[in-house]
């Protein structure tokens, strides 16, 4: 077939806006795959790409939050073939590292992308957000980074799964455990918060407490399965998590803004024995300061949860059969679909906390 040039959106320096470009995206070679976007979310990584939070790699092929169709494959793949449905992630493991070979490919510390790299017409290589470059036409791809689905799925709520929605619910199930009958607290009630709420919610939970500063995300969270909602901004979290769960705190609770005020928060907001996730993405400066005698005596486990501790393989599946049996609700994420041309006014709508999730829809 040979190179192809579809449009894509670009950063190309720090805190400058996105623009779409002309992006060359070559033929796949060994274990790639060339996928034909359909959906990408606006997911707030990629407004940490832009603004240089991430690193200077500049510039950047944003877009990592996506659903869409293989178009061609490269030698030696066999997970994947042209014209399935498949959601992307950013975490294709290899199958070899010390975590893969003892049977916890999960935590893959060897993850891979794509070799050959994908450039702009005058040959000026891009650095694809998570590996994945989505806000485009086309992508190249590890294949190991397509999970096939069920095609019945809407490609909007689908292409949730491959970021914020995985992270937030796989939070609640995968690394903190949830399990019937138990309280659980979610502060920070944005897209990965509130897929926490509907983790929680899946597994069984008694007692789901949602946090937040901004009432239309508590009523969101309501909406996915938050039994009780506290506003931080007048009512005191800590204390009103404690008052909800008869006095102790919660079983489990789950840190999604990612700064070390939420995060002590946290801390003293869950029971003797109990777990706090960070789930949240902090940035480099950020400290914490926790009397050492209160992390020995009130016991139970501190986690941080990177990407839900998922493996798509496993997960992906699973969580898109939920949804066609109408018990995972992904659609309420889709607060709008968008073009390309969109992207730069979705960020900041998301930064003013507009939106749970914008989609482009290609």
């Amino acid at each position: 077939m040979g190179a192809q040039q579809v449009r894509g959106v670009i950063a190309r320096a720090k805190g400058e806006p996105v623009r779409i470009e002309t992006i060359v995206v070559p033929d796949p070679g060994p274990g790639e795959a060339v996928v034909k976007i359909q959906t990408c979310g606006v997911c707030h990584t990629d407004l940490h790409y832009r603004e240089g939070g991430i690193n200077d790699d500049f510039p950047f092929l944003l877009g990592h939050e996506a659903a869409g169709i293989v178009e061609s494959v490269g030698e030696d793949v066999t997970e994947v073939a042209p014209g399935d449905f498949v959601v992307l992630n950013w975490r294709a493991v290899c199958g070899q590292c010390r975590a893969c070979r003892r049977g916890r490919p999960q935590y893959c510390f060897d993850t891979h992308n794509a070799r050959q790299r994908m450039t702009l017409t005058d040959g000026t290589e891009l650095s694809p957000a998570l590996g994945i470059g989505a806000f485009a036409e086309k992508t190249l791809v590890a294949a190991g980074q397509c999970t096939k689905v069920d095609p019945a799925a809407s490609p909007a709520a689908a292409g949730l799964l491959g970021c914020g929605v995985m992270a937030g619910i796989g939070a609640a199930i995968n690394t903190g455990g949830v399990g019937r009958g138990d309280s659980v607290a979610v502060i920070g009630c944005g897209g990965v918060g509130a897929a926490a709420v509907l983790g929680a919610r899946l597994a069984g939970a008694g007692r789901i407490v949602a946090v937040d500063i901004d009432d239309r995300k508590l009523e969101t969270a309501r909406g996915l399965g938050a039994t009780h909602t506290v506003n931080s901004r007048s009512t005191e979290a800590v204390e009103a998590i404690r008052e909800l769960t008869g006095g102790f705190g919660a079983d489990v609770v789950i840190e999604a803004v990612g700064r070390p005020e939420t995060y002590e928060q946290a801390f003293y907001a869950r029971d003797l024995a109990g777990t706090v996730v960070l789930v949240g993405v902090p940035t480099p400066e950020m400290r914490i300061d926790l009397p050492l005698l209160d992390v020995f005596g009130r016991g139970g486990s501190l986690k941080s949860s990177w990407y839900g501790d998922c493996l798509p393989s496993r997960d992906f599946p699973m969580l898109i059969d939920l949804y066609l049996q109408g018990r995972l609700d992904l659609d309420a994420f889709v607060t709008e679909t968008i073009g390309l041309d969109d992207v730069e006014a979705a960020f900041t709508r998301m930064h003013q906390g507009d939106v749970l999730r914008s989609v482009v829809v290609l």
